[in-house]
């Protein structure tokens, strides 16, 4: 008996510790709580207002004032003003196949067989060979002589000679120069060949012309 009296008070005990401990635990979460609450409510409101931006006020470029249109003291010569045509004619004008064409039958300044200026060919003017018609052509020279100290030296070359060619065909002596040489000893006879030679001359319009001509002359050692 003595042993179920005993255990009957221990439960009771335990039972009574575990109701205060709830009791304390809800008393200090409520005291908490309340802390928290009343320290948020006490912080000030922060009413300043802040900006992150910068505000720039630009000012507008002045407006330049547009030059006047420039006057001329004479008006352009040789330009004319277009007109558009409002209507656009569908006929086909007639032609006549059997007519003949007559090239003096035109307007203007030209002539025929002339120039852009309206001049025919000069005798005396000289041309490049890249403006003629018709390039000149070499036709006949004797053979070159070839130097005998040269040759014999074994030197070998090409020689570039400039001239003008006239309206017979023949090289002007006046006007002969040696652009380039392997050496000054084929100068002498390189020039006494280009003399010699005959040209077909060049040609403007059908009429011949003098003609600036640029000739090489090869000096080579052939074997026996």
């Amino acid at each position: 008996m003595e042993l179920t009296l005993l255990e009957t008070k221990r439960r009771t005990k335990t039972k009574t510790l575990l109701g205060v401990g709830a009791t304390s635990l809800a008393v200090h979460t409520a005291l908490i709580a309340a802390a928290v609450y009343a320290t948020l409510s006490a912080r000030p409101a922060d009413t300043a207002v802040r900006s992150d931006t910068s505000v720039v006020l630009l000012t507008p470029p002045e407006r330049q004032p547009t030059p006047p249109p420039a006057q001329l003291v004479e008006p352009l010569r040789g330009f004319q003003t277009v007109t558009v045509p409002t209507q656009i004619p569908s006929a086909v004008p007639k032609l006549d196949l059997r007519e003949r064409f007559d090239p003096k039958d035109y307007s203007g300044i030209g002539v025929e067989g002339g120039r852009a200026d309206g001049l025919l060919p000069s005798e005396n003017q000289v041309y490049s060979e890249a403006l003629v018609e018709e390039q000149p052509a070499l036709l006949s020279a004797p053979p070159a002589l070839y130097p005998d100290l040269l040759k014999q030296a074994r030197i070998q070359g090409r020689v570039l000679l400039r001239a003008i060619v006239d309206t017979t065909g023949r090289v002007e002596p006046a006007s002969v120069v040696i652009a380039t040489s392997p050496n000054p000893g084929f100068d002498v006879p390189a020039r006494e060949w280009l003399l010699k030679a005959l040209f077909r001359p060049a040609r403007l319009h059908g009429r011949a012309v003098r003609v600036h001509i640029t000739q090489p002359l090869d000096y080579s050692i052939t074997s026996g």
